[in-house]
């Protein structure tokens, strides 16, 4: 789920203010043991999100070519890999496995029972991944963004922002649940707005989908998160554009990308400090059981104003009063 047009010097802010609280830890490694992560991400290492992730352990003592090795699998757009690459991560007796989106949670859980997994997804406890935030049972924890129980307040966030909306359009892939459709469905028809959902299943499709609900008459977009929405955000971003379609994401960084807007967890704490902090905990010797799925505590309103101004929308003062950042 990392990208890689994040700016570096954000990561380092965030690995700075949370690392200061940290007892330096170098003393609680294993003499002569090399400790050894696998990954199974969206993204190759280089990106400055991955780097900052693996900047965590470092700073926590675990450092590679002396006592850490990193087995790095990126499966990007193709998540027919995924089952190969787990497979491989297990061969090469990795002490944990860490995933980013479901795809590559569920790849991980097929692939081993024993091998300890972290994963970053949206919900663990709702999916069936865990059977317990606190105690997880089996072989998995990690941390919930807890995103997809937050599209029905973006779609509120969204009429509020685009004043006279009719036609709203949401833009999910084909694993959105049908049910959580409905319901939201029903909150808008009671605001007088037609819902309209544009499902995809590949990259390719995503585009001619914004295209339809544009074409439909929807005059903004509601983006659900997945694996491959995110590695294809500037795609949907720019497309919203050029089409001047207001879209409200996920997480608070796709705004400061150049979304309208976004309404959820920011990535970084959770991803480059939270993750690793628990992989660290299983590396010295913790059970599953013991070390909690987390979730996001802060939720974050970003307004790209800059972004509404050039889709020509006035968003209403009260709403901008009410964003955590405005971006001018």
């Amino acid at each position: 789920m990392a990208g890689g047009s994040m700016r570096r010097r954000d990561f380092i802010t965030i690995l700075g203010g949370a690392s200061a609280t940290l007892p330096f830890a170098a003393v609680a490694q294993e003499a002569g043991r090399t400790y050894r992560l696998g990954t199974l991400m969206g993204h190759p290492r280089d990106v400055p999100v991955n780097v900052a992730f693996l900047e965590e352990f470092r700073r926590q003592g675990f450092i590679e070519g002396q006592n850490f090795a990193v087995e790095w699998r990126t499966f990007g757009l193709n998540v027919g890999l995924l089952p190969q690459y787990a497979a491989e991560l297990v061969n090469a007796r990795v002490d944990v496995i860490a995933t980013a989106g479901e795809e590559a949670t569920v790849a991980a859980q097929q692939a081993t029972k024993t091998i300890p997994i972290v994963a970053l997804m949206d919900d663990m406890y709702g999916s069936g991944y865990v059977k317990s935030m606190a105690r997880p049972e089996g072989n998995t924890t990690g941390i919930s963004f807890l995103t997809t129980d937050l599209n029905g307040k973006r779609q509120d966030l969204l009429i509020e922002a685009v004043p006279g909306i009719r036609k709203l359009a949401c833009l999910a892939d084909n694993n959105f649940p049908t049910a959580n459709f409905e319901a939201m469905k029903e909150a808008a028809r009671a605001r007088n707005v037609e819902l309209s959902i544009y499902r995809f299943s590949k990259a390719e499709e995503i585009v001619p989908a914004i295209d339809a609900a544009h074409a439909w008459g929807a005059t903004a977009l509601n983006v659900f998160g997945g694996v491959l929405q995110w590695a294809n955000r500037q795609v949907i971003i720019d497309r919203a554009a050029e089409l001047r379609l207001p879209d409200i994401h996920q997480l608070p960084e796709q705004a400061e990308e150049g979304a309208f807007a976004a309404y959820g967890p920011r990535l970084g704490p959770l991803f480059v400090v939270l993750m690793p902090q628990q992989i660290i905990k299983l590396f010295r010797g913790a059970k599953v059981a013991d070390v909690p799925v987390e979730r996001p505590t802060k939720f974050e309103l970003v307004i790209n104003l800059k972004t509404a101004k050039a889709m020509g929308i006035a968003v209403p003062t009260p709403l901008l009063l009410r964003a955590d950042k405005v971006i001018e």
